[in-house]
């Protein structure tokens, strides 16, 4: 007999949901069989509680400081450099000067699960190249605040093969980042990495482990030039790897095929030329496709060269190629009868056969004794992001060299061609591209140009460190100082170059109140990374003074610290941070609310979000009786600017949306 237990319905297991739900967020929380590991559970409740004994499979050395390092908070800012920034109120698009890993920090709450794509192409890790040391001790200061930063660059420490850390170093610095990047991407998002032999086995590691294995997209063999070095095998490729936030949230990447639209755009030249005469047009058009052998290349799409009413199409072929193929009769239209079939059947089901015919998209022989076949329409034709691309890296460089006037600004940038070819497969209208590390700005560049050509609005994020520019090179002797002076000063070249392509072909886009229209999206913002506005504890008590004499050094302290927020902030750099550390994207929008007549009191919004803000010193009476009959509205303010009373009032009356810095 049947156990009754069998025949009853299971309930939801409810632990194993849950589970699902907590890998989905923190996959790093899981080891790589996906088991939830409760030692890196516990370090997340109790850091102190659980040695640094390493446990997953894949260990480093310094590993677990740098997945502390990831989650810590910053003590940085963003500041707005009206001066470098380009059409700033046109476009979204935003590049931050200043230390990656804090700059991904001050973005991953009001950035998070935003971003569609991320490329990045990091140190290779040669031995000849640099890694970013940050610093886990709390003596030493980060990058963004050491001396000179902001102004005169920073050169970050290069990564010698004689150092036993060689791997763990590198390993650190993309660690704390990738942890970040990953609270970033949207459900759908994908992450692209360039790489080389050097490091590859070991990103690929390290990206199963935050991304996890499951959502492996897939890698990219790059052939970028011809190797001469006298080695065993010649190094003529790197790597781009492919990760998913999801592979359950993917869509299928498809985009219509380039050549196709080669082919598309003749037909169309000689369909005006010969005025739609079907035959001519076949006739030219097969000549044309012929003598392409050594220009465009037409390979895979050279068949589709026939021509009806409705365009270009090819006939496919009906027949299955083994056993086993769909078996009915199809009537020849003219004669009635039913049409010779194939040896193993249609590869078709009937229904796909009448759907055809009634789109006109079959290609019926004279009589019954030809197999009838199925046009394949050149607008239909499609291509897929495929796992090798060819591009000799030398033009590349020829055309930033040619941006800048023949001047070489940069060695070895990433090709804007390959950049565009998978954003085009990845992204859509008013996706934003994340980039941190910005390098030239190539990424920046082929977003500008990958809008123009398709007329969407694409938007990026990049992230450059100010690492200085060696005194000897061509970019430094023609004015740029660090290397995210490249970054801004290519992507302003380009804006202007579109802006003057435009012009020249549309120029009454800039005339008659249309500017606005003809650049929109041509632009960006440039943030530079400095130290936060608000009073920070960097007082220590003197061993040599009493407690009482300690204390009274302590108020002091406090006291200067919130005299110096009041009375030598910069008000556009406090507002900045405020609206960042209260999740605002960094397209805000500020306009003064004209009921207020005590405060200055601003109305920020990025889109998303939005709340009354004021940086006075001081509220007055007047504007807390206001909150007070008008409680729909996030309000923030100083904390200093409020008496006890005044600060219950706010607090009593708008309950979650006020918060006083």
């Amino acid at each position: 007999m049947e156990n009754i237990n069998d025949l009853m319905p299971l309930s939801n297991d409810w632990n194993k949901e849950r589970l699902t739900q907590l890998k989905n967020l923190f996959p790093d929380l899981f080891t790589n069989e996906g088991k939830l590991n409760i030692e890196e559970l516990k370090k997340v409740v109790d850091p102190a509680s659980v040695s640094e004994t390493e446990r997953y499979e894949f260990r480093w050395f310094g590993k677990s400081a740098s997945k502390r390092n990831a989650f810590t908070p910053s003590n940085a800012t963003l500041m707005l450099d009206e001066s470098r920034s380009v059409n700033p109120s046109e476009s979204e698009n935003i590049i931050i000067e200043g230390e990656n890993l804090e700059a991904l920090k001050l973005l991953s709450d009001s950035y998070r699960e935003q971003v569609k794509c991320i490329y990045i192409d990091p140190p290779y890790n040669t031995g000849k190249d640099f890694v970013y040391s940050d610093n886990f001790t709390e003596d030493k200061k980060p990058y963004w605040e050491q001396t000179g930063v902001t102004e005169n660059g920073v050169k970050v420490d290069t990564n010698l093969e004689a150092d036993g850390r060689f791997h763990s170093n590198w390993l650190n610095m993309l660690y704390s980042r990738l942890l970040i990047a990953r609270s970033l991407l949207k459900p759908e998002g994908v992450i692209f990495i360039s790489i080389d032999d050097n490091e590859v086995h070991h990103l690929r590691k390290l990206c199963d482990e935050v991304f996890g294995e499951e959502n492996f997209g897939g890698q990219i063999i790059w052939q970028t030039a011809t190797d001469n070095n006298p080695t065993q095998i010649a190094t003529e490729h790197e790597y781009v790897l492919c990760y998913l936030k999801d592979k359950n949230e993917q869509d299928f990447w498809e985009v219509p095929s380039d050549k196709g639209k080669i082919i598309q755009e003749k037909y169309d030249e000689l369909q005006g030329k010969y005025n739609e005469d079907i035959e001519s047009i076949q006739t030219e058009l097969r000549k044309w496709i012929r003598s392409q052998t050594n220009g465009n290349d037409l390979s895979g799409v050279a068949h589709y060269s026939y021509i009806d009413e409705q365009g270009v199409y090819y006939p496919g072929n009906s027949a299955n190629t083994k056993p086993g193929g769909y078996t009915y009769d199809i009537i020849h239209p003219i004669s009635g009868n039913v049409c010779a079939k194939p040896e193993y059947g249609y590869r078709w089901p009937f229904d796909t056969f009448k759907e055809a015919d009634k789109r006109s998209d079959v290609q019926w022989g004279d009589d019954e004794n030809t197999i009838p076949k199925i046009k394949k329409r050149l607008d239909t034709v499609s291509q897929r992001l495929k796992s090798y691309y060819y591009e000799d890296n030398r033009a590349t460089s020829g055309e930033l060299k040619t941006l800048f006037g023949g001047v070489k600004v940069f060695n070895n940038p990433k090709s804007v061609n390959f950049l565009k070819h998978i954003f085009k497969f990845v992204t859509n209208e008013n996706d934003l591209i994340l980039d941190f590390f910005g390098g030239s700005g190539s990424t920046g560049q082929a977003i500008f140009e990958l809008n123009k050509q398709d007329n969407l609005n694409r938007r990026y994020v990049l992230v450059q460190i100010p690492e200085l520019t060696d005194g000897k090179t061509e970019a430094f002797k023609a004015g740029y100082k660090k290397i995210s002076d490249i970054t801004i000063e290519r992507n302003k070249r380009v804006v202007e170059k579109i802006i003057e392509e435009k012009k020249k072909l549309q120029p009454d886009l800039f005339t008659n109140g249309h500017k606005e229209d003809a650049i929109k999206g041509l632009g960006f913002k440039v943030f530079k990374l400095v130290k936060s506005n608000f009073p920070r504890v960097e007082w220590a008590p003197d061993v040599d003074k009493t407690d009482e004499e300690n204390i009274a050094l302590l108020k002091k302290y406090i006291a200067d610290k919130e005299a110096q927020l009041v009375t030598a902030f910069n008000r556009d750099e406090l507002l900045t941070e405020i609206l960042i550390k209260n999740g605002f994207q960094l397209n805000y929008k500020a306009d003064k609310q004209e009921q207020f007549k005590k405060n200055e009191i601003l109305l920020a919004t990025d889109g998303i979000k939005e709340t009354l803000i004021c940086l006075d010193v001081a509220i007055d009476a007047d504007t807390v009786e206001h909150f007070k009959k008008h409680t729909d509205k996030k309000f923030i303010c100083l904390e200093r600017a409020l008496d006890t009373t005044k600060k219950y009032n706010l607090k009593h009356y708008l309950g979650d949306l006020f918060n006083a810095f």
